[in-house]
């Protein structure tokens, strides 16, 4: 059967699980077996769609079209594979899956309890991501903390496992160590509670990843060995780093993977890392820098400014930069401040940046600032890379400044607009008038047939031989991920392209708009794209999208 490694989390969030979980499953797929990774996430939503970006992180869409956490794009990154919608559930999902059998009766009448039920969906929904994977070994991660009440029969399932399968699970525990200025030194009292929590529950972790700002000492992993009842070589230090991508490797140096083989009574078979341990050189090596103007609205929350919103464009960017020798340099542009400024404010907020992406978005707030950004990329020849409402957008300023629609909009911003240059999908009516809201977008893998001649056709032609999302056939077809509900407007198309906008790619039957540019003796490189090409970008397989946005942002550098 297949071997279960579970990977729980103490003392505070945001300590990197997912990171960890994506390291040691590269770490064991780099010795030839098969792995898949699943997360667990604690929240009653069905799936990560309706949570807030700011508080929950950017949403990840899986190629079968599931709203999931960011983790799972993570997953897909350190191992450049794919996932599917079997590698991730919620408890409102696994709650809604039990209540639906109970109402179909089959359950037979008996009382239906969260302890006696829940736990056996959870295992079934692992079961089914490791047979659609084929897996050897499977990695789960669970959302939050130990000690929180909604993870409880997440734990008590883990619970289940090892006892009816002791050598075929292992956990993993995950906590953090402070160092408080006043007293210098790290504290590991708050990891050994958290494993008394875990304790508590019927647990005993096989292995300690140690969280801290550097790495922990021998003294504190004898602690940490003796407060929880393990060897000192199963507490593994996790200290913070430049890029996450070095993760992988520390743990590598510390012989994690082979004393988890050890605890799963598998083989050490031989390990393959070249290709990351040379990643890892070029993001270490010095490079020139070069300024990206991000411009969304999912950044601030209270005094802080975050990145989490936009995870995957920032990756995306990192990945092309790096395999191009330079270092993207991001600057947050907050679209509703932009909104309020003047033309001549706009161009001192923006003039000394080489590139320019507005990402996904939803709503009418920041609109008009992106608006204006956009229209100062193109009247600059500023490199521009629009994703999904960044394409939106950029047929909004196009048919208001170029065509002369003046007030032409979106209707999800303004419904009453004369140009509804962007409208809501047909079919997605319905959905909108009933409140059906969650799930019902335009989700997963698409096919995109390109257009010969255009930035993106020559980008995906380049690379097509390394990505697994191109179909190689005439016309160059390529599946990228989408979310969204609202679309170009077709009844403006050809009014749209006898100005000069450039429709670089559309679905087959040429009904659904997927990619708009600008002719390159107007502009050098302004592309826009109503798909997420930033969910298929894998740090040792770049986005080709991103590789050409980074290589004219890079020619364009000051």
């Amino acid at each position: 059967m297949a071997k279960y490694i579970f990977v729980t989390g103490g003392v505070l969030s945001g300590l990197g699980k997912g990171i960890t979980a994506a390291s040691l499953a590269l770490l064991l797929k780099s010795r030839g077996y098969t792995i898949t990774a699943a997360k667990c996430d604690m929240y009653l939503n069905v799936d990560a769609g309706t949570m807030n970006p700011l508080e929950h992180g950017e949403v990840f869409v899986t190629q079968d079209g599931l709203e999931t956490d960011q983790d799972l794009g993570h997953y897909e990154r350190f191992l450049s594979t794919m996932l599917t919608r079997d590698n991730y559930m919620t408890n409102g999902q696994i709650y809604w899956e039990v209540l639906q059998k109970e109402r179909a009766l089959e359950y037979g009448g008996k009382c239906v309890q969260p302890y006696h039920h829940i736990p056996p969906v959870i295992i079934n929904h692992l079961n089914k991501a490791i047979h659609e994977h084929h897996a050897d070994i499977i990695l789960v991660e669970l959302g939050g903390t130990v000690g929180e009440y909604e993870g409880l029969l997440f734990l008590e399932t883990i619970r289940r496992l090892k006892r009816q399968y002791p050598g075929d699970v292992a956990l993993v525990h995950v906590g953090y160590l402070p160092a408080p200025a006043s007293i210098g030194e790290l504290k590991s009292k708050p990891l050994q509670q958290s494993v008394t929590q875990l304790n508590a529950v019927g647990l005993e972790p096989d292995f300690i990843i140690a969280r801290a700002a550097k790495p922990i000492d021998h003294i504190r992993k004898e602690k940490i060995a003796l407060a929880a009842g393990l060897p000192v070589e199963h507490i593994i230090s996790n200290p913070d780093v430049k890029s996450i991508y070095e993760v992988p490797l520390i743990l590598k140096e510390q012989h994690f993977d082979e004393i988890v083989l050890d605890r799963l009574n598998l083989k050490h078979k031989k390990s393959d890392l070249k290709d990351w341990e040379h990643l890892v050189r070029r993001i270490k090596a010095d490079k020139p820098e070069i300024k990206i103007a991000m411009v969304g609205k999912y950044q601030t929350t209270g005094d802080y400014t975050l990145e989490d919103a936009y995870v995957c464009v920032v990756e995306a960017l990192k990945h092309a930069g790096w395999a191009q020798g330079v270092s993207p340099k991001l600057t947050w542009i907050d679209a509703e401040k932009l909104q309020e400024s003047t033309p001549s404010q706009v161009d001192e907020i923006l003039k000394d940046f080489d590139g320019m992406i507005v990402p996904q978005g939803w709503g009418s707030r920041g609109v008009e600032g992106k608006i204006k950004a956009i229209e100062y990329a193109r009247e600059h020849k500023l490199p521009y890379l629009g994703l999904c409402f960044g394409m939106q957008m950029a047929v909004i300023e196009f048919a208001r400044h170029v065509v002369g629609l003046t007030g032409a909009n979106s209707t999800e911003v303004n419904d009453k607009t004369k140009y509804p240059v962007i409208h809501v999908m047909p079919h997605q009516k319905e959905y909108l008038e009933n409140k059906q809201y969650g799930g019902t977008i335009r989700m997963g893998q698409w096919p995109c047939v390109l257009k010969e001649g255009t930035h993106l056709h020559a980008a995906y032609q380049e690379m097509s031989k390394d990505i697994p999302y191109v179909e190689r056939k005439r016309p160059l077809t390529v599946l990228e991920r989408h979310r969204h509900r609202y679309e170009f407007n077709n009844e403006f198309k050809k009014q749209l392209e006898q100005a000069g906008l450039i429709i670089s790619g559309t679905s087959p039957d040429g009904k659904l708009v997927e990619s708009v540019e600008l002719p390159t003796d107007v502009h050098p490189f302004f592309v826009a794209t109503q798909f997420h090409p930033e969910y298929q970008s894998w740090p040792l397989i770049p986005n080709p999208v991103f590789m050409a946005f980074i290589e004219h942002v890079r020619t364009n550098s000051k």
